[in-house]
């Protein structure tokens, strides 16, 4: 089948809930806001949670449905992080912040500043929410989606729908109308399920030779080792041969190899390191036992 012509607009834009009450899976957000709404006096609002489950629509939601078509953009200023602001001093603000959030008990937002504001917790989105929003879009862009796709789609896009629109616009300007498991893997970056598989056996033969040959082949296809990590953890949570002290041991290390990656450490070192460690779990060898 060849490519769908390109849209100049992303899909996410075209498909973006224009009011409120449309916003998917946020009962009590949309509930509180939209009687809020009727008395045009908003409070100072905070937002908070997962990627992709609605925070940006909602708010630009209020501001279309206070100022309507006419003054909204006049009246509307966004700014994201690379707005007029030095991507590189952002990024270091960013990484920095997240450094010392993960390790210590300060909070992000301080509380004077949150104290002022009402606060709106947005929830993960389930599976059916994110299916039924895919199939409509199929239905308007005449995609055919199977169930086996639909399921992949939902799986790389880890609730995120933001992220799951935008891998299947990518998926139909490359492979046209009809879209694969295997083309949604392709353009999302995702690593296929049979190479963290094969690592997981790997480590379970409790050869350190083995498990060094998958990492070199790992690493010389080019695959993203952070990538790697967060698919190994759902197999290992997943796992169900693997005891809970094993996966908490396992799980721990995954931690630390993709904080090491974050600070700029050798991805082939960090995953045979944890692979290494993976092997000792598995095994209930001491902690930093040599092979």
């Amino acid at each position: 089948m060849a490519p769908l012509v390109p849209s100049s607009q992303p899909w996410v834009e075209k498909y973006r809930p224009r009011q409120v009450k449309d916003v998917a899976h946020q009962e009590e957000v949309v509930r509180v806001l939209t009687n809020t709404l009727q008395t045009a006096d908003l409070p100072h609002m905070l937002f908070y949670g997962p990627p992709g489950t609605g925070k940006t629509t909602t708010a630009l939601a209020i501001a279309y449905q206070l100022y309507g078509p006419e003054l909204y953009k006049s009246r509307v200023l966004e700014l994201n992080a690379s707005d007029e602001r030095g991507i590189n001093v952002v990024r270091t603000k960013i990484k920095d912040f997240a450094a010392v959030a993960v390790g210590s008990a300060k909070k992000g937002i301080i509380e004077p500043l949150a104290s002022r504001c009402a606060k709106f917790r947005f929830k993960p989105l389930s599976e059916d929410v994110m299916s039924n929003r895919i199939l409509h879009i199929c239905r308007e862009e005449g995609l055919t989606l199977d169930a086996q796709a639909l399921s992949t789609l939902s799986a790389i896009s880890q609730g995120d729908l933001r992220r799951a629109i935008t891998y299947l616009q990518s998926a139909a300007r490359l492979f046209g109308s009809s879209i694969s498991s295997s083309d949604l893997i392709s353009v999302s970056g995702a690593i296929p399920e049979d190479i963290v598989k094969s690592l997981l056996a790997a480590c379970k033969s409790g050869e350190f030779d083995v498990a060094n040959k998958e990492v070199s082949n790992i690493i010389a296809d080019g695959y993203p080792v952070s990538q790697l990590l967060s698919q190994f953890l759902d197999v290992i949570v997943n796992a169900d041969d693997i005891p809970d002290e094993h996966k908490a041991r396992i799980c721990k290390k995954l931690g630390e190899a993709d904080k090491c990656l974050v600070d700029g450490a050798d991805e082939y070192l960090q995953l045979l390191d944890m692979a290494s460690e993976t092997i000792r779990a598995l095994f209930n060898i001491p902690q930093g036992l040599v092979f």
